[in-house]
């Protein structure tokens, strides 16, 4: 058995801003995807898999007799499935910002949720809030506290604009230019990171009155631009918004950035050759990039592996 596939993600702005209400752009990346599966002869890997399932399962009984009103599951087949090995095969990595977690979130409501919100329905905003109330709640046994955002990019295959919160929309992103020497790109730090410890240094730093002002008058103005500059294709205005933006992050997020790239990302400042972003809550795993020109991009960082996402 193998089920439909379901892809990454990558927010290309909002990461920690959207817990404050900033707006926010995911797009899916296709480049990772993950589907349920089960073999007759299981991997160690596809063992690990099903066993964390098993817990998933537990946690999925648990939350339909929560709260009936918001989702529920053919529980008897899911459970089933994963006592007969049932597991979700994924070239997605984990710890590297790119929603793992979410595909699989989206597998599993795809396949065994009842009376579910399907991607040819007109998506209203209240059928996109439903879901992704349901995808937050799913997904919070993962790492404690999701937005559900990660699994309805996967779910629904489109680029999603948060306004705020309670407004969120199914965007339409500018085409790609297979010419334009602009680019963003992923650099790989090497290194996986952990969700949970770097969202409890930034609740922990929100009790600190000057960093919610920071968050408010820099943090939140440049990323609110920088999605709008994206959406109106208005590259001129996103590379000094994301200028901007590098800066703020580096002067107040630094233990979200692996030590060795504090350097480079001052570096991409300096010289303007790119611009350096967190791509999900950091801590290793990708960072993103962003350059008017990418050849002189990968000169400057020829050490490192980039993987284009998109190109102007």
């Amino acid at each position: 058995m193998k089920g439909p596939l379901f892809y990454s993600k990558i927010l290309l702005f909002g990461e920690y801003g959207i817990i404050q209400d900033s707006k926010g752009l995911s797009i899916p990346y296709n480049f990772y995807n993950g589907a349920l599966k089960s073999d007759e002869n299981p991997t160690e890997e596809a063992k690990k898999s099903n066993e964390s399932l098993v817990k998933f399962v537990a946690y999925l009984k648990q939350l339909q007799t929560e709260q009936p009103e918001l989702v529920t599951f053919n529980i008897e087949v899911l459970q089933n499935d994963v006592n007969n090995g049932m597991y979700f095969d994924s070239s997605i990595p984990q710890g590297y910002g790119v929603g793992s977690s979410g595909a699989l979130v989206a597998a599993i409501y795809d396949k065994y949720a009842t009376n579910k919100i399907t991607v040819l329905e007109n998506l209203t905003r209240e059928k996109l809030l439903q879901l992704k109330a349901i995808f937050s709640n799913m997904e919070s046994f993962f790492h404690g506290k999701s937005s559900g955002l990660d699994p309805l990019n996967s779910y629904l295959s489109l680029p999603i604009l948060i306004n705020s919160k309670d407004n969120i929309e199914a965007a339409g992103i500018p085409s790609q230019s297979t010419t334009g020497k602009g680019a963003v790109f992923l650099l790989d730090s090497g290194i996986a990171g952990e969700t949970a410890p770097m969202v409890n240094i930034f609740m922990e730093n929100l009790k600190d009155q000057g960093f919610r002002n920071m968050l408010k008058s820099q943090f939140i103005k440049y990323t609110d631009s920088c999605v709008e500059n994206f959406l109106q294709g208005d590259i001129k205005s996103l590379f000094k918004n994301t200028k901007e933006l590098s800066k703020v992050v580096l002067n107040n997020f630094k233990p979200m950035i692996p030590e060795q790239f504090h350097q480079i990302w001052q570096n991409g400042i300096e010289t303007n050759d790119y611009y350096l972003k967190l791509c999900g809550s950091g801590g290793g795993g990708y960072i993103l990039g962003f350059t008017q020109d990418l050849e002189k991009a990968k000169e400057s960082l020829k050490d490192y592996k980039l993987e284009v996402v998109y190109q102007f």
